[in-house]
């Protein structure tokens, strides 16, 4: 069943470094530590010149960067090695929010070939498991030390992920707990605490969008379960960046330290 964390207590980051499987998890909680930040900045935007721009000025903020590599209308290889740099020089890790979601075989070659040569520079990726479990065998089976996220819950209204659905993606990860490090989700789906929270939809000053988005605070995020807190436009839309992203590292963070009772 979905259990909820105000129901088993929070425990710390410190205390969950005991639990996690995955070394990206580990590293990841390690930057969350270290940089007092639980924020992950989904970067949406569409040239390569705007992201490297915007991720250099929010990088101090971030744990953590979500790229949609495919929307990048000038994409070169030379953008993910730059990011990659970025990602030294700023001390956070790369989430490419592709959404496998094919055989096998299929998301093999989408993961390791083809333009984007995702599994050459994420340190996560994320899958749907609507395919069932040969997805995460395809994806594992090319992985160069990624950890995979599986979709258990999304934001949109009207999504058609059913308590069972989510049940069955939290099922999958337990029987794949080397490789999947945790999940996206609007809130904790399990008191597994191998497993990390990435909740999107967080927004300071908005409750929805047109298309369908629902959104959240960061300390709603946080006492709905979320580990790492993801924002898009609410930072990237705005003048001052970085400050905006500071603000929204600080609550998300106080946030967690207010819900920590273990």
């Amino acid at each position: 069943a979905v259990v909820s964390t105000q129901s088993t207590g929070v425990i710390s980051f410190e205390e969950r470094l005991k639990h996690v499987v995955h070394p990206k998890s580990k590293e990841l909680i390690d930057i969350i530590l270290r940089k007092k930040s639980n924020l992950c900045l989904s970067a949406d935007v569409t040239s390569s010149k705007e992201l490297l721009e915007l991720v250099n000025n929010v990088g101090p903020h971030i744990c953590l960067l979500k790229t949609h590599i495919d929307v990048i209308s000038d994409f070169t290889m030379d953008v993910t090695d730059k990011l990659k740099t970025l990602a030294t020089k700023h001390d956070f890790l790369i989430f490419e929010d592709r959404k496998f979601a094919d055989l096998g075989s299929t998301v093999q070659k989408q993961f390791s070939e083809g333009v984007y040569k995702i599994s050459s520079w994420a340190d996560f990726i994320n899958a749907h498991v609507v395919v069932g479990p040969g997805i995460i065998k395809g994806l594992e089976s090319v992985a160069q030390g990624q950890a995979l996220i599986l979709i258990a819950q999304m934001s949109a209204s009207g999504n058609l992920c059913t308590p069972e659905y989510t049940q069955t993606a939290v099922s999958m990860a337990q029987d794949n707990n080397k490789f999947v490090c945790g999940f996206i989700c609007t809130e904790s789906v399990t008191d597994d605490h191998r497993f990390l929270n990435f909740v999107p939809g967080v927004n300071i000053s908005s409750s929805n969008d047109s298309l369908g988005q629902q959104w959240v605070s960061p300390s709603e995020a946080v006492l709905k379960g979320a580990d790492v807190i993801i924002v898009g436009w609410g930072i990237y839309k705005l003048v001052d960046t970085a400050e905006t992203a500071r603000i929204y590292k600080e609550q998300g963070f106080r946030a967690y330290l207010d819900s920590v009772t273990v």
